[in-house]
């Protein structure tokens, strides 16, 4: 076994010790709130937002992107499960800012190894190939702009068939360096109630 699964599986051990009721909480979130949010190793959603299990639902991809995915579990999550307000929260110094489409379909292209950024910010590749070209069929929902892709995001959700008007979307961006949630104005008026 590896470390980190021993790790894994040591902690999992701890915390089944202390587990107590948490077996009996209710499978709808208490707080009746999702949010949507990067999958950043910095971002602790329950730390962030006071959570604590059985709160919300936490919906997390790379850049905390409003994917058909993501919407889908948005919906279900309103739908079956009652939430009634949404948060998008994208984060400062974001990995998603690192590249674009054309250059994920290139290194995927040319192999399938972890890529590698260099003192002058450019991605290489250090594997061999073979390489796959199905990354030409994904749309990577890179980020060029925090604010404008968390707008995007909000305004993508608010005018999808499937999401009703009265659940509120609000927008932010969480600041890795002071760990304060900064409210994007337009992206909270582009997902206020209808």
């Amino acid at each position: 076994m590896s470390k980190i699964l021993n790790e894994v599986l040591a902690a999992n051990r701890d915390y089944v010790n202390d587990f107590g009721d948490k077996g009996d909480l209710p499978l709808p979130p208490g707080r009746h709130f999702a949010i949507l949010t990067c999958m950043d190793a910095r971002l602790d959603p329950a730390k962030y937002a006071g959570l604590s299990e059985g709160d919300a639902h936490v919906i997390r991809n790379a850049g905390g992107r409003a994917s058909d995915d993501a919407i889908r579990s948005l919906v279900i999550s309103y739908k079956l499960l009652g939430t009634r307000e949404w948060f998008v929260i994208h984060h400062t110094n974001c990995g998603m800012e690192l590249f674009n489409d054309e250059i994920m379909r290139d290194l995927l292209g040319s192999s399938l190894t972890t890529a590698s950024l260099d003192e002058k910010g450019l991605w290489y590749d250090t594997g061999e190939g073979p390489g796959s070209h199905e990354a030409k069929h994904i749309n990577w929902l890179t980020i060029k702009d925090q604010e404008q892709s968390v707008l995007e995001d909000v305004t993508r959700i608010r005018n999808h068939p499937l999401v009703p008007s009265d659940i509120p979307v609000y927008g932010y961006i969480y600041d890795v360096k002071s760990g304060r949630l900064i409210e994007v104005a337009a992206a909270t008026e582009a997902g206020s109630v209808r």
